[in-house]
């Protein structure tokens, strides 16, 4: 696996990084938006480090996204979407992600028909609706997963949405021009919460696409496991901005209750973090997963992270009552952002799936 990021280059000059009033997208979706353009240009410029996963700083790469996030949920979840592509790319050795270009990672699999690939005299074209397309109105670039004859596969695609400089495609060839087929679908994006993700569906239709991987490298990679840890960061980072009015509030006057709520926030935000960092340790020491333990440590630390989350809300509404929900707009949106982004994990899906691999998967695991 690489472990450096790939060389940045300016975006041109007379590229709006705005998006457009016309571009498709609510007030919340504009700002999440532009704070995700500015923190991408920030990158590419070497202003910000996001290191990739596995190459001795996944820490910091952890402390960054979570930095985002304790800012503004919804920026980090388009945030998260970019340097998970960078990353991906990296590992399964597709062309670099260049300055000026936004990507998103779009590989959600609900039940329904999806994306088809189909192989053509011309190259790969994509058919077909994928959901839960963030920065579908703004990333110029994706990496989508579809189905194909021989199994699922990843690709990477011109969206046609957003400020596209150059023509040459991220995969090396000719890219499509605008309007190249992808289109968000109206109305399939009335989520309160995480509005500012820009989540719509996106339909495909005849979209020019370049195989990244082999059938299935996607998923059997060990980045797919690390990437899942650092949506986890995400999460927490949205706990920590949620929990910023208790600890004001308890700052500002004593009350033991709001106290014992503050200690109670604390113990758990101060666990979750530790076992974040020791997760960042472990990838670091085994970034190829030659142990085979990616998989369980990422179910562990997204569960435990997760709880995390379930309580701060729980403890922070419990201990401020409806004011801060009420008259806070800051804090109201953190609340609801949050409680959409943390169900990324499946519940008892999740515990299923790590209780079974306790239980009766590699024996090793069980004691680690």
């Amino acid at each position: 696996m690489q472990d450096t990021a790939p060389s940045p280059t300016a975006r041109p000059a007379g590229v709006d990084a705005t998006p457009p009033s016309g571009s498709g997208l609510g007030p919340e979706g504009r700002r999440a938006a532009a704070g995700f353009i500015r923190y991408a240009d920030a990158l590419a410029a070497g202003d910000r480090d996001c290191p990739l996963p596995g190459g001795g700083a996944t820490g910091a790469r952890f402390d960054a996204l979570r930095e985002v996030a304790r800012d503004e949920l919804a920026v980090a979840r388009l945030v998260e979407g970019h340097v998970d592509a960078m990353a991906i790319l990296a590992e399964l050795r597709g062309e670099p992600v260049e300055g000026g270009q936004y990507w998103a990672v779009w590989a959600a699999e609900p039940p329904g028909p999806g994306l088809t690939a189909t192989r053509t005299d011309d190259g790969w074209v994509l058919d077909g609706v994928k959901q839960y397309c963030s920065g579908a109105h703004t990333c110029t670039h994706a990496l989508v997963t579809a189905r194909t004859d021989d199994g699922r596969r990843l690709f990477a695609v011109r969206t046609g949405a957003g400020p596209v400089p150059g023509d040459v495609h991220p995969a090396g060839r000719p890219g499509p021009e605008r309007g190249s087929g992808c289109s968000p679908v109206p109305g399939t994006w009335p989520a309160v919460g995480m509005a500012g993700s820009d989540s719509p569906d996106v339909r495909f239709t005849r979209v020019p696409a370049v195989p990244v991987g082999e059938v299935e490298a996607y998923v059997r990679r060990p980045g797919f496991h690390h990437g899942g840890v650092g949506v986890a960061a995400c999460w927490l980072g949205g706990a920590e901005a949620v929990a910023r009015v208790l600890f004001e509030r308890a700052g500002h006057r004593a009350d033991p209750f709001t106290d014992a709520h503050a200690g109670a926030v604390d113990l758990r935000l101060y666990a979750a973090r530790t076992v974040l960092r020791r997760a960042a340790e472990e990838i670091d020491a085994d970034p190829l997963d030659r142990s085979g333990t990616a998989a369980l440590r990422a179910l562990r630390v997204r569960a435990l992270v997760a709880d995390a989350c379930a309580e701060v809300l729980e403890r922070v509404g419990r201990a401020t009552g409806a004011g801060p929900l009420c008259r806070d707009e800051r804090h109201a949106r953190a609340c609801a952002d949050l409680t959409v982004y943390v169900r990324q994990h499946h519940a008892e899906r999740d515990l299923a799936a790590l209780g079974e691999r306790v239980a009766r998967g590699d024996r090793n695991e069980a004691g680690r």
